[in-house]
């Protein structure tokens, strides 16, 4: 059986470590020759430990030897500070599955998959990373950290936030991003999981929170995660259906070819609003399909750790 195989008989988020190591053991195993040089941390010499400094990485086996402190020195060691930002409104909990696997992931799951995959990477370059989730209130917050336990913690976090489905719980992003531009105090570098759907209808006002990530020097990521197949191209077949608003309870009843290229045009023109814009602010935007694999984005994460070190 094959990694993409045994990834597909894993259900539910019983245990999202494991399926987060192994999405980025598959990303590894299939880059033929990886141009992010230094990125398993290799170890590269010793040096004299001085007094005052992280006994962290102490060769207690060297001083054993030798009755001497030494230091275990690694290439690429950046003290990078990551804080990872995800939407966890209604809207984010479509498709509604009981469970989860590869090829059965709704936009939360996948932004928590993709999150604790990142987290993974972090954890094995013993870099900091931070937690926010917000909905129609500021859920979690918590800075960034490199412990084992802050590590955990927010595993725990985000098997939960996937579980627990809110009912009817619309957000106003803009309020949040305010918010958590201001706790991250330290440069840092931000990725924001969400499908760019709420409630206020003044898109200038979400554009302002985007660029708000901006200060301090931060380096922003959007992952704009969408269920492409529906959400973009209104792919349902043309009979009489009731579509509900998961924020609002709103109803509607129509033929979904009656509304398909209308519905498409305006939500193609949201969507390259939120590009455009994004590159005036000098955001990464990346559109991330829940239908599509986790390439796109461990590599912009790759490239943006590089590009920021």
């Amino acid at each position: 059986m094959d990694l993409q195989e045994q990834l597909q008989h894993l259900s539910g988020f019983k245990n999202l470590e494991l399926l987060a190591k192994q999405v980025v053991e598959g990303f590894i195993a299939g880059m033929h020759k990886s141009p992010f040089h230094g990125f398993s941390a290799e170890f590269a010499e010793h040096k004299i430990y001085n007094q005052g400094e992280s006994t962290r990485h102490i060769d207690w086996k060297l001083y054993a030897k030798t009755d001497k402190l030494f230091t275990k020195r690694y290439d690429e060691e950046t003290n990078l500070r990551c804080h990872l930002i995800i939407d966890n409104s209604s809207s984010m909990h479509y498709p509604r599955y009981k469970k989860f696997n590869l090829g059965q992931l709704n936009k939360i799951a996948f932004s928590a998959l993709g999150s604790a995959s990142l987290m993974h990477i972090l954890k094995k370059q013993r870099d900091a990373v931070g937690l926010s989730l917000y909905s129609d209130s500021y859920d979690y917050y918590a800075p960034e950290k490199g412990s084992e336990k802050h590590h955990r913690m927010l595993l725990a976090q985000l098997e939960q936030m996937v579980v627990n489905v809110p009912e009817q719980r619309n957000t106003e992003s803009y309020k949040f991003l305010h918010l958590i531009a201001e706790n991250i105090h330290r440069r840092s570098l931000i990725f924001l999981f969400s499908d760019m759907f709420q409630t206020e209808v003044s898109n200038n006002k979400m554009f302002e929170a985007l660029r708000h990530l901006k200060y301090n020097k931060h380096e922003v990521v959007l992952f704009h995660v969408v269920d492409k197949k529906h959400e973009f191209d209104f792919d349902f077949d043309n009979t009489p259906k009731k579509f509900v608003d998961v924020e609002t309870g709103e109803t509607i009843n129509l033929y979904p070819e009656n509304i398909r290229e209308d519905y498409h045009k305006q939500v193609e023109d949201y969507f390259n609003e939120i590009k455009l814009r994004c590159g005036q602010y000098q955001i990464k935007y990346v559109l991330a399909d829940v239908n599509q694999d986790f390439n796109q984005v461990l590599s912009t994460f790759m490239i943006e750790r590089h590009r920021f070190v």
